[in-house]
């Protein structure tokens, strides 16, 4: 149930998705997952009140004026715990898990912490359908689910052929890069790869240094006025077959830059103001992915409040993130915190946040359940603490820079 992308930086899903950020106009950015085989819906000689079933309805999203068909399998483990797998096959089928699972007094609960959605549905008392409501945001939208039978079911796609891996030691550069002026007064702003195409929209100049590099804007000494101006649409092609990982795709980036931009540039270090990250007193609240999986996926769902979802992702994921998108100056990891993790962070925004999506969050809200602050949020929620401070960070210092070369 994924919506409208309006802005996105670096982190690839398995299949299609990377970016470090990912700001959508409504509704459930889809998590790739290898899909489970489909499962018959139960002999209709069954309890007619089981819960263990696969079921399915229609999701209307106004804002889209989009109806998506959504597919919930529900199975029991041997120890009667319920298991819930969504798939949104108007948009490939893509496998949701839900996270937690209930059913009781006839009610059917469950959350997928990954997109930070939830429904919550009653079942008829002729036990064939359930109606509720999907949430993922401040407006939930009414979902009713039927049960399937063996002649009502939806298919669900079979999803496309993963495409095997770029050689670890492989140093690709792009084969083809077309780089043109974005469309004026395009909102969003994203960098993509599917399979092992690369592509961007709405992207500075800037942009690109500090995903090519993992620094922050103020870490780009020297620049023209133009690099945090002028937007660039970029689709590029490896000349080395396979998915390239997130360290190949940057070193491509970083020689389209020098190769079409012209860019020359310095390394240093200088101090300056930033926001320290670090393990809070009462320890860290976050899991610990351990799924193997090569990229991480960021994901923001709302900003209104914000809600972020992250999986698969390092501390330096997670800080380039709030340095490229959230905050106004250098975000440094200092939580010696090794390996990967999922969690889930809502906060509410002041209006000196998201000035790096070039996004102005609407006034806080006054409502008793209102998220708290950044900083109170990463705290209680996720076990870390960010403060205020100074330090020492790498600086690239620009001696020359030419706006981009001819297709």
């Amino acid at each position: 149930m994924k919506s409208e992308t309006l802005a996105c930086k670096p982190v690839r899903g398995r299949n299609a998705l990377l970016g470090l950020v990912c700001l959508t106009a409504g509704l459930i950015p889809i998590v790739s997952r290898a899909q489970a085989p489909a499962t018959p819906p139960a002999p209709a000689t069954a309890d007619p009140h089981r819960i263990d079933d696969s079921w399915q309805g229609t999701l209307h999203i106004p804002q889209a004026n989009r109806d998506l068909r959504l597919v919930v399998k529900i199975t029991k483990t041997d120890k009667g715990a319920l298991q819930v797998v969504n798939y949104s096959i108007d948009q490939g089928g893509g496998e949701m898990t839900a996270s937690s699972a209930s059913f009781q007094d006839s009610v059917l609960k469950f959350e997928i912490q990954a997109i930070d959605g939830s429904y919550e549905g009653k079942m008829s008392a002729d036990g064939k359908s359930i109606a509720g409501q999907w949430t993922q945001g401040p407006n939930p939208l009414p979902l009713l689910l039927e049960r399937a039978t063996p002649e009502t079911a939806w298919t669900i796609p079979t999803p496309p052929p993963t495409l095997p891996p770029m050689a670890a030691d492989a140093d690709p550069s792009f084969e083809v890069a077309t780089i043109k002026p974005s469309e004026p007064d395009k909102p969003g702003k994203a960098f993509r790869v599917q399979g092992s195409h690369f592509s961007t929209f709405n992207t500075t100049l800037t942009d690109l240094l500090t995903f090519a590099y993992g620094v922050q804007q103020k870490q780009i000494i020297n620049a023209p006025e133009w690099m945090d101006k002028d937007k660039w649409d970029i689709e590029a092609q490896p000349d080395v077959p396979g998915a390239p990982n997130d360290r190949q795709v940057k070193s491509m980036v970083q020689k389209l830059l020098a190769e079409r931009f012209q860019l020359k540039f310095s390394k240093d270090s200088k101090e300056m103001p930033a926001y320290v990250l670090t393990v809070s007193k009462t320890g860290q609240k976050m899991t610990k992915n351990d799924s193997g999986g090569e990229l991480p996926g960021l994901f923001f769902t709302s900003i209104s409040p914000v809600r972020l979802t992250v999986q698969n992702a390092t501390m330096t994921d997670f800080t380039g993130l709030l340095q490229s998108a959230v905050l106004d100056r250098p975000v440094v990891d200092q939580t010696s915190l090794g390996g990967k993790w999922n969690f889930l962070l809502k906060w509410t925004a002041d209006d000196s946040q998201f000035s790096g999506m070039g996004i102005k969050p609407p006034p806080a809200s006054d409502a008793p359940d209102a998220p708290p602050p950044l900083y109170t949020a990463i705290q209680e929620q996720i076990g870390l603490k960010l403060d205020a401070g100074k330090a020492q960070v790498p600086v690239l210092v620009i001696s020359s820079v030419q706006k981009p070369s001819a297709n």
